[in-house]
């Protein structure tokens, strides 16, 4: 009686959630390069034009903090990632590649490709900002990259995700693939990290397993960024990071950075994995230092040819 007890009131609602959000996926379409259209906003007045990519279920609203500032100096390009937000979450592998092809279809649509842009992300978003720079470099004036993820190989992850807590360590084990078909069960206020803001919470509860899962395993695992880096060396490039990053160490990312010959890192103190929620500010600052710095530089270019 204790284990019919057991699985009616656990076991069956777990398998029930799971299965929904299978049969979901089921119903979506396959992916289409030519005709799938990601959520995005276009936000600020700036002459600048500046890209912005979000992390592992995150979302274009990740950025909306301390506006102001930036959106005067820069024209923003938000986007949501293919599998992410209230972007389209078809049936694809949510390979690398895929999110090029859907990033670069917005980027054409909205001329955020006349080599004057730059182009940025968080986390998961850097290591595809720094990939589509690789890919389209004419299409860029430099990259910047914060809280970037470098890890040798899936070992390395899996031992600095070991200290992290509970649901970091299940959400990025094995199990993963599984934990993510029933997370509507685990991501309730009682799960949400100190570190995330209620909206951003919220916001990754609209992902699927597959493109957590895919992303995962196929983008943060397996990207090779010293090989992209190496093709893209002579790019200006802004790492930006937190010296208490736990997820992210920092050392990885200076090691990635001496691939470039025009690299700059900036640091924030305390910063962890998601310092830009409570130092958006200082994100922007340092953009708005990094692109004046890049106008200088292009203006001693172009007075040196005349």
């Amino acid at each position: 009686m204790t284990l019919l007890l057991i699985f009616i009131l656990f076991i069956l609602p777990v398998v029930a959630i799971a299965s929904y959000q299978h049969y979901k996926i089921s119903k979506q379409p396959v992916y289409n390069a030519k005709e799938t259209l990601l959520n995005y906003e276009i936000i600020g007045s700036g002459e600048n034009k500046l890209i912005l990519l979000h992390g592992l279920t995150g979302s274009l609203h990740y950025w909306k903090r301390n506006l102001e500032s930036i959106t005067t100096t820069h024209k923003l390009l938000l986007v949501d990632l293919l599998g992410f937000g209230d972007s389209p979450k078809p049936q694809s592998d949510y390979s690398l590649s895929i999110q090029l092809q859907a990033l670069e279809l917005i980027l054409n649509k909205e001329e955020f490709n006349d080599g004057k842009t730059i182009i940025a992300g968080h986390s998961m978003g850097a290591m595809i900002s720094l990939a589509l720079l690789e890919k389209q470099p004419i299409w860029f004036k430099a990259g910047i990259f914060i809280s970037i993820p470098v890890y040798k190989d899936t070992n390395e992850f899996k031992e600095i995700m070991s200290s992290h807590s509970f649901v970091d360590r299940i959400s990025t084990s094995k199990f993963s693939k599984y934990i993510c078909m029933i997370h509507p069960i685990f991501m309730s206020r009682a799960f949400k990290p100190d570190n995330l803001t209620d909206e951003v919470y919220e916001d990754a509860k609209k992902h699927h397993w597959q493109s957590y899962y895919y992303s995962l395993t196929k983008v943060i695992l397996k990207t090779d960024l010293y090989a992209m880096a190496r093709k893209i060396e002579a790019k200006d490039v802004l790492f930006i990071h937190g010296e208490k990053d736990t997820t992210a160490p920092l050392e990885n990312a200076i090691k990635l950075s001496k691939e470039f010959k025009n690299a700059q890192i900036i640091t924030s103190f305390e910063g962890d994995h998601q310092f830009f929620l409570k130092e958006a500010e200082f994100v922007w600052s340092t953009i708005q230092d990094f692109t004046n710095s890049e106008k200088k530089l292009q203006k001693t270019i172009s007075n040196e040819h005349k």
